[in-house]
């Protein structure tokens, strides 16, 4: 059969899903089955909003869930009735310090708001309960360092949450770039959604069943405000980052895995639009570049036209997700698709002996995995950590306005503006709700 270039194309991508057939073929992975009646380890939910639920949910394919913790009694209700199995339904909790103290559950997912991952998680690993969490891992630098710390001396499992990990089309693209595909690496092109920008918001009573204080943890004490809770929590720099911390979790970790560094050696950020005062804290619009200490650049972009640092526009009008752009060509990667410059690039098998990455096709299959196997998941917490910290670099940069150069070994800002720089690398956290309230 004669194929046009354009057409094998298209064949190509419908045949074997987007993926080159030599590829598809190469990816089994150790990724954990349904196990059996008697195989099933206790787990419980600590944060029951819709993102939690929904990982909860896949955490019950390998496991029972005994216990949910909201501070919300809604959600609390909700995620009881949800996992209701049998006429039996989980235990209801609203103080997940009470969780580490149960033998019956082994695993905890934690699903809470980014400004309370690291308290539970540190809980977590502190009773020797292995965990999944919710991405960003950390609100902080320094919160990474103790976590990864914690992790490491108790000899738990943690998987972070930042599942395009365990996508093949991803992992391709990462393995690709490291193999020198498209030669050598020039430059990386984040795209990413623009936040919400809005305000000033009001103060309203605290709606019936929900905890304001505890919601709030170890950020400071405010009035509370409907669009501070829940789902848009993520656009204030007091429990999040913005999209930068989103998204951006997910991309910037893809374009961490390519590069196969600690971090970058250089930071500087522009907020493309400032936010409204009194309404949402994070940037909506910016551009940030990190520069690595063998030249290559890597940018996050708001939109598809401004370009603050000299970076290439993309006119392929390619919109969230990672552009790897080399000596000989480029590789387009997003979920559910992968594209190259030239087909070539995807359809050619890496040759023997090429630099391969770990595979893993089901990131909560993974978890349980390596929750049988104690060894370290696609995205552990050193993963997880280092991919988080470039998110908050980038915040840090964008709060600053300022060049920053960053020591990946020592994970401190080094050279001008380092000290104002380093004052972000940890923030005060309100007490009761800080490392005491875990132990």
């Amino acid at each position: 059969m004669q194929f046009s270039r354009r057409s094998f194309g298209k064949t190509f991508a419908l045949a074997v899903g987007g993926l080159p057939l030599w590829y598809a073929e190469s990816q089994e992975a150790a990724d954990a089955k349904p196990p059996g009646p008697n195989d099933r380890p206790g787990i419980a939910l600590v944060g029951c909003g819709g993102r939690g639920t929904g990982v909860g949910k896949e955490a019950t394919r390998f496991g029972e869930m005994r216990a949910v913790c909201d501070v919300d009694e809604k959600h609390l209700e909700r995620a009881v009735n949800t996992f209701a199995k049998d006429g039996k339904k989980p235990d209801k909790v609203t103080d997940f310090r009470k969780l580490m103290e149960r033998d019956d559950i082994q695993v905890i997912v934690n699903g809470t708001p980014d400004h309370w991952h690291t308290l539970v998680n540190l809980a977590a690993a502190k009773a020797k309960k292995d965990v999944y969490s919710e991405k960003p891992l950390t609100l902080t630098i320094d919160e990474g360092r103790r976590l990864v710390r914690a992790v490491r001396e108790n000899k738990v499992v943690l998987q972070t949450g930042t599942q395009q990990r365990s996508d093949a089309k991803f992992r391709l693209a990462c393995e690709l770039v490291r193999n020198e595909r498209i030669g050598k690496l020039k430059t990386i092109t984040v795209w990413l959604p623009a936040g919400l920008r809005g305000g000033p918001f009001p103060s309203s009573p605290v709606p019936p069943g929900l905890n304001w204080d505890y919601w709030q943890g170890q950020a400071p004490q405010v009035d509370y405000v409907k669009e501070r809770c829940h789902v848009t929590f993520r656009y204030w720099l007091e429990y999040s980052g913005g999209t930068i911390t989103d998204w951006g979790a997910h991309h910037n970790d893809i374009a961490f895995w390519a590069t196969g560094m600690k971090g970058p050696a250089e930071v500087e950020a522009r907020a493309l639009i400032e936010p409204v005062p009194g309404g949402y804290t994070a940037f909506s619009e910016y551009e940030v570049l990190f520069t690595y200490s063998n030249g290559v650049r890597h940018f996050i972009k708001t939109t598809k036209d401004d370009n603050i640092f000299g970076g290439v526009v993309n006119k392929e009008g390619q919109r969230n997700g990672i552009r790897f752009e080399g000596e000989n060509g480029w590789i387009w990667v997003r979920r559910g698709a992968i594209e190259a410059s030239d087909e070539a690039i995807l359809t050619t098998p890496l040759p023997a002996g090429a630099e391969r990455l770990p595979v893993s096709n089901d990131h909560m299959g993974n978890f349980f995995a390596c929750v049988r196997s104690r060894q370290s998941p696609i995205c552990d917490v050193e993963t997880g950590h280092r991919s988080a910290s470039e998110c908050h670099l980038a915040q840090i940069a964008l709060r600053l306005g300022k060049k920053l150069r960053w020591d990946a070994e020592s994970e401190k800002f080094v050279g001008d503006h380092a000290a104002e720089a380093n004052r972000w690398v940890a923030r005060e956290m309100r007490k009761p709700y800080d490392y005491s309230y875990v132990g």
